[in-house]
């Protein structure tokens, strides 16, 4: 296995490269490491946004679950789509607030529209908490691609550490903009691996996509009907998802803060009406599912459909490029995830229990330090405990989708204040572990997550009317306009 191993490593060589040389010139702030000097143009902004957002589970995940569940899990299809749409209306008036008041992190957001520590204190922990467990994702994925495009000639655990070693140096060194740059190397690959094998594997071992469908509606009637190959995602469960995901997808903190490396808010806009093309691999990769559960059925592991059927119909230097694109596609939104919670981590609690005045240089230095302990205790999770997180990393969507109210409100609605953002929020993540955690998700038919944000939302709006009620005519609502 020579051959394919060679590819992969040459993948993360490369991509580490070009991660440090995107440095650029100048000295690392923290403008420049967090959001790019705020200078990001339509291209390195759609291709920012794509490399963070289509991760591990486009190759491994959406697969495994078109192999495993069929029909639900075409809510993956609708979810992105929805979220690009509520982008174009959200995201430019957070951007234009975040220029005026030189905004880093999505808790500097909350802090500043919200004026309320206490409610920016809770956004950094539920992110925090949210970011972990996804890290650790795309590690154990990078991981597994790895090693089963490389035939077990490299082992996952080596494959973690290595390619995890060389996206913190490329992080450490170059922030945000060497992010954005490797993003060029991931969607080129990923794009162009996921259209050769979409449509090439229906063509090999069925004449075509029609043919290879009408093949799967005959050997399994019921698979791309819903519930599909489950008991409990029926339509109910699909439709509640979408709208769940679709308003979260944007409340990652990652996702969110990197709409501030936009040079203007049309950039934003721009962004939102062509991302939907990116649903289209999503499209291929669901076909390779579909033919690996025809050709391969019994896998043990779903997730690997994808990457043995690649194995078993390609010559060795093309599963090798498969696995580089892979393993890059994994590296791209770890190193985002790293960026996203070291910083807001630095300036949104570090900052403000040191209680005085701290520099520019002294909190690049401690976003950094919190960069390195982050990546040392997701790496630890992903080597030696990788299935202690599962239940927290289920409702690590749901949980984080729990901020959209405050988001949403604090966009539009001018007398918003924190106490009522604060209770739905409180309300809402609580529902969220106690279903989940006693194995009541779906809830009614009803994804977990769903059912909690709607809770959040009535709290939040009767905390806000009663509010209102007892307010004098007239008062002032604290809180720093869109």
């Amino acid at each position: 296995m020579t051959t394919p191993l060679l590819v992969i490593v040459a993948f993360v060589l490369v991509a580490a490269a070009v991660g440090v040389v995107g440095r650029g010139r100048g000295e690392m702030n923290i403008e420049r490491w967090a959001v790019g000097g705020r200078r990001f143009g339509v291209v390195l902004v759609w291709l920012l946004t794509a490399g963070e957002i289509y991760t591990t589970f486009t190759f491994l995940g959406a697969s495994g679950w078109a192999y495993s569940r069929g029909a639900p899990a075409f809510y993956i299809l609708a979810y992105g789509t929805i979220g690009y749409i509520i982008s174009f209306f959200l995201l430019p008036p957070v951007w234009r607030m975040a220029k005026r008041l030189g905004l880093h992190t999505q808790p500097d957001f909350f802090l500043a529209r919200y004026d309320s520590p206490a409610l920016a204190t809770l956004v950094v922990v539920i992110g925090v908490v949210s970011i972990v467990p996804y890290l650790q994702l795309q590690l154990a994925g990078l991981g597994m691609i790895v090693e089963i495009a490389s035939a077990g000639a490299v082992s996952s655990s080596v494959a973690i550490v290595v390619a995890f070693a060389v996206t913190c140096v490329f992080v450490y060194t170059s922030g945000i903009k060497g992010i954005a740059w490797v993003s060029i190397i991931k969607d080129v690959a990923m794009i162009v691996a996921v259209a050769v094998i979409g449509i090439g594997l229906p063509a090999m071992y069925f004449g075509g996509v029609g043919k290879m469908l009408a093949e799967l509606i005959r050997q399994h009637p019921a698979h791309l009907t819903f519930p599909g190959g489950t008991t409990t995602m029926g339509a109910g469960w699909v439709v509640s998802t979408v709208l769940l995901t679709g308003m979260g997808f944007y409340c990652w903190p990652h996702t969110f803060a990197s709409a501030f490396s936009a040079k203007d808010d049309r950039t934003l806009r721009r962004n939102a009406v062509i991302m939907p093309l990116y649903q289209l691999p999503v499209l291929l990769v669901f076909f390779v599912g579909f033919t690996a559960l025809l050709v391969m059925p019994g896998l043990a592991n779903p997730d690997t459909a994808l990457l043995a059927l690649v194995n078993r119909s390609y010559p060795g230097w093309f599963a090798g490029f498969v696995g580089g694109a892979g393993a890059v596609t994994a590296m791209v939104p770890a190193a985002m995830l790293l960026l996203g919670a070291s910083t807001l981590v630095a300036k949104n609690l570090y900052r403000p229990l040191r209680r005085g005045a701290v520099s520019e240089q002294h909190l690049m230095r401690a976003s950094r330090g919190f960069m390195l302990v982050i990546a040392v205790t997701a790496l630890a999770l992903a080597l030696w405990s990788p299935h202690e997180l599962v239940k927290l990393l289920i409702f690590g969507y749901d949980g984080i989708a729990q901020l959209f109210p405050g988001i949403a409100l604090g966009v539009f609605v001018r007398r918003a204040t924190a106490r009522p953002v604060i209770l739905g929020l409180v309300a809402g993540f609580a529902v969220v572990v106690g279903l989940i955690w006693s194995g009541n998700d779906p809830f009614l038919g009803l994804n977990a997550g769903f059912v909690g944000l709607a809770v959040n939302a009535a709290v939040t709006l009767v905390a806000m009317a009663v509010g209102s009620a007892g307010e004098p005519a007239g008062a002032h609502v604290p809180g720093t306009q869109c």
